[in-house]
């Protein structure tokens, strides 16, 4: 019998997340049966989305949603072998059984030199947010111009990097002059700290006097007011999320976008990876080959311990973290 630990969602978030928000508790496992194998958590996301879908997808006392990489323990499926290691979307917790229909293996292509927590970062779904994003939402091409927010997080150190491969110049901003260095040495043509500038409009304008021609939107809000005025006729915009407005108690209101949508003809989508998700061997596949051939760079913000996954994931809302946020049980 095996004891899994599992943080649950003790109360709904109100406004920013708290440490007293959440709950640690023991889970006796039963013994498996045919088809069924036993896994354990080796590293454990912790991603905005969580904030976001915890209020719509969770009750309180459900496992706090999210994936990880896990080792398999035991098995009774056929098709997993004992040592192997996948990533699954199983929550919060340490140890868990599955039919194996959910989890997807790491290619055996996958060199040991590489972390294998970048199967939660860089070759997994923030990577493949950037990947879709820019290739199906933005259709970006060589030459045009691709600005990103919160470019030193997970998704946008991605895009800025995946831009460059396509051909295009580059423009992101951060949120401390160590994350705008970061995005500078990764190839970034423009970047800057969004919290010392006197006027982000200014800002924008003098890293790309000519405009935009697709944006990557991480943040919503008030910068996404701002920037789409800048963007190009006929200029893409893709949203995958907007970190600043989750955490309100009261949604923010306007400015409104119609005018400068109607004028420049411009196109918002908004999306999530999943809906590629029959695309998915393929966008890791391509992801692996260029961080194993130097192309993209990753770096990893990591926690020790499965106990601190509230204390990482509420730093990660605050933008501690360089790169991907994960936490090593």
């Amino acid at each position: 019998m095996v004891t899994a630990e599992a943080w649950v969602l003790k109360k709904h978030f109100e406004g920013f997340p708290k440490t007293s928000d959440f709950d640690l508790k023991k889970i006796e496992l039963p013994n498996l049966k045919d088809g069924e194998l036993l896994l354990e958590s080796v590293f454990l996301s912790v991603d905005p989305y969580m904030r976001a879908y915890s209020r719509r997808d969770m009750k309180e006392g459900d496992i706090m949603i999210g994936t990880q990489v896990a080792r398999i323990v035991e098995s009774k499926n056929p098709a997993f072998t004992v040592g192997a290691f996948v990533v699954a979307d199983s929550g919060w917790r340490t140890h868990f059984i599955s039919d194996g229909k959910d989890l997807h293996l790491l290619p055996a292509s996958w060199p040991e030199s590489l972390p294998r927590s970048l199967a939660l970062g860089t070759v997994g779904m923030p990577g493949l947010t950037a990947y879709f994003g820019l290739l199906e939402v933005c259709k970006m091409k060589p030459g045009e111009t691709v600005l990103v927010n919160a470019a030193a997080g997970a998704v946008g150190s991605v895009v800025g990097q995946l831009a460059k491969i396509g051909g295009c110049k580059v423009v992101g901003c951060a949120g401390s002059d160590d994350k705008v260095a970061y995005l500078k040495k990764i190839g970034f043509d423009e970047a800057f700290n969004y919290k010392t500038i006197k006027s982000l409009d200014e800002a924008l304008r003098k890293a790309s006097p000519d405009g935009y021609d697709c944006f990557f939107d991480n943040v919503g809000g008030e910068f996404a007011s701002i920037a789409i005025n800048q963007m190009k006729k006929y200029g893409r915009i893709a949203i995958c999320g907007a970190i600043s407005l989750y955490n309100d108690s009261m949604p923010q209101k306007g400015p409104y976008m119609q005018i400068p949508m109607v004028f420049k003809e411009l196109r918002m989508e908004g999306f999530i990876e999943s809906r590629w998700s029959n695309r998915r061997e393929e966008g890791v596949k391509a992801l692996l080959k260029w961080v194993v051939e130097g192309k993209v760079k990753y770096h990893e913000h990591v926690t020790e311990g499965f106990e601190n996954m509230p204390m990482a994931f509420i730093g990660m809302l605050k933008g501690e973290n360089l790169g991907k946020a994960v936490v090593k049980v």
